[in-house]
Order: C-alpha cells, then sequence, then structure tokens
C-alpha cells in the first residue's frame, strides 16, 4: 500500500505521533511518502532524522496512492484536499490539533486505528464540495477553485457593509447587506457557518446552506437549499474590492465580479471507523451529551 502523509506545521510535541504513524507503517509494509516541505521540516527540526532516511517526498498527488494520512486539525485535513483534489484518495484525518471535527483520529489511538485501516475495518464518508467560477476569470481561482467547508464573502478595508445580490439558478433571491455572506455544504455546516448562526447538516444531506455574516436585514437567515442548485453572486460597497476564500484559502475580487457557485462533480472520501459517527461526534465535539438530565 502507498501511503502519503502531509503535515501544515511541525511542532515539538508531534514527534511522538509522527514516529507512531511511521513504526505502525512500516510494520504493515507500506510504501510511504511525506509531502516535501512537511518533510524538510521534519528533519531540521526533529530526532526523527533516522527514521525518515529512506521516506521519499512528493509534490503532487497521483493515482498510484492509496491513502493518504493529514497530521494535524481539520484545518491541515482542509489543506489535504488540495493535494488529493479529485483523485479519490480516501484520507485518514489523526487529531493532533484542538477540535478535531474532520481529522476524527485521536493522537492516543495511532496505532490501533491504522492497524483497523490496513484490516479493512473501517467506511468511506463521502463529501461533497462548492465549486467556484469568476467572470472576469481570476487566475488564483482557476486552479484549486473548490471548497470542502464553504465559500465566504467578506468586507475588506473598511468597516462598512457589503450588498451580496444573490441569485438561485437564475432567480433573484435577495441582496444581503451584512458583513458578508457563507455558502457552506453539509460538512462546514459545523464550521463558519454554525458559529454565524447557520444549522447542523448531516453530512450525506444532499443540501448547501446560505449564512449571512451580521446582517443588516434582521429578517435574514439562513437558508437551505438543494445542493443541485447554482448561486450567482455580484457584490458591491464603498471599497472597490473584497474578499473571497474557500476554506483557508484568500484572494481579492473587485466589485465588477460575478461569482458562480455549484457543487462540483468530484467527492472527497474521509475514512471513517466503525467506532465512529458523525452523531458520536457531535456528541463528542458539541457537547450535546453533557446536559446533566441525560
Amino acid at each position: 500500500m502507498k501511503v502519503g502523509i502531509y503535515g501544515q506545521f511541525y511542532h515539538k510535541n508531534t514527534e511522538t505521533y509522527i514516529l507512531q504513524i511511521l513504526l505502525v507503517l512500516k510494520s504493515r509494509n507500506a510504501s510511504i511518502c511525506i509531502e516535501e516541505n512537511f518533510l524538510s521540516e521534519i528533519k531540521n527540526n526533529s530526532e526523527l532524522n533516522k527514521s525518515v532516511q529512506n521516506v521519499s517526498s512528493f509534490s503532487q498527488l497521483d493515482t498510484t496512492y492509496d491513502l493518504f494520512i493529514s497530521i494535524g486539525g481539520d484545518g491541515t485535513l482542509l489543506k489535504s484536499v488540495t493535494y488529493v483534489g479529485d483523485l479519490g484518495i480516501p484520507i485518514v484525518g489523526i487529531n493532533t490539533g484542538r477540535l478535531g471535527f474532520l481529522a476524527t483520529i485521536p493522537k492516543e489511538k495511532i496505532t490501533e486505528s491504522i492497524h483497523q485501516i490496513f484490516d479493512g475495518n473501517y467506511t468511506l464518508s463521502k463529501r461533497s464540495l462548492l465549486q467556484v467560477e469568476t467572470k472576469p476569470h481570476k487566475k488564483k481561482l482557476t486552479t484549486l477553485n473548490f471548497a470542502l467547508n464553504e465559500v465566504a464573502i467578506n468586507r475588506k478595508n473598511t468597516t462598512s457593509m457589503i450588498k451580496v445580490e444573490t441569485h438561485i439558478d437564475d432567480e433573484y433571491l435577495t441582496s444581503y447587506w451584512s458583513d458578508g455572506l457563507i455558502i457552506s455544504t453539509p460538512t462546514g455546516s459545523t464550521g463558519y457557518s454554525l458559529s454565524c448562526g447557520g444549522p447542523v447538516i448531516a453530512p450525506q444531506t444532499g443540501s448547501l446552506i446560505i449564512t449571512p455574516i451580521a446582517p443588516h436585514n434582521l429578517n435574514a437567515r439562513p437558508f437551505v437549499i438543494p445542493d443541485n442548485s447554482v448561486l450567482t453572486l455580484q457584490v458591491s460597497g464603498r471599497e472597490k474590492e473584497y474578499l473571497i476564500s474557500l476554506d483557508s484559502r484568500i484572494t481579492t475580487l473587485t466589485n465588477q465580479t460575478i461569482i458562480t457557485i455549484k457543487k462540483a462533480s468530484f467527492s472527497i472520501n474521509l475514512v471513517q471507523l466503525q467506532n465512529t459517527t458523525f452523531i458520536k461526534t457531535l456528541r463528542e465535539k458539541l457537547l450535546w451529551g453533557k446536559d446533566k438530565r441525560n
């Protein structure tokens, strides 16, 4: 089995977990490849030089990979999606960060979890993505023009509101006067959208969420729509530019830009161990099961 490994940052306290991953993969005779920048960080800052001496590196994935391991938090897993793209490689999220909604494997259970995966004791949770197109085209949005969690529009260099004119399937919905607008997948429903008052939606639900950010329209509320909908947005405001973010990737657009957002043509496969479910994650991460009356 060929396994890719990626980490966004290297921290001294993650040495132990990286070593555990390497040891268990080697015990299963896996072919190990570490992303080149992360491998360089490991070699420069750790005592793991001997363990990674014969490990190859990659800057780009291909279809020869059987598994992709993300070491970090949810942000690292979102970055992992930009490497995997439409290749369909299953992603294993090992949580060495904080909350870990997407990276669900705890660092304390690395060894047993990887053995379970190699033994086939897991399922794949298919996650839909959003795809973004702009007119006129923006170079930074022509290749990595997809997002697993959300696409967010935000004001730039101003404290004034922006107006986001919104159409669904070419039908005018409304113009949101707000700090911005979030278009979220079900996966992203527990992220930025949730903190702005959006609903929690199960990952397998075929929906998108439109969530305004601090709207001045007091009757503007999050709106759940079918995921085969096509959204068209145009922004105006006192400033000539605004920000658009695709998960953690941010760029600037001008007010003349027309944004089209729709469901991407491919999905992401997240590895889910047999004793892990979305409902269990809600209970543990959002403390839904901590009511003393239960």
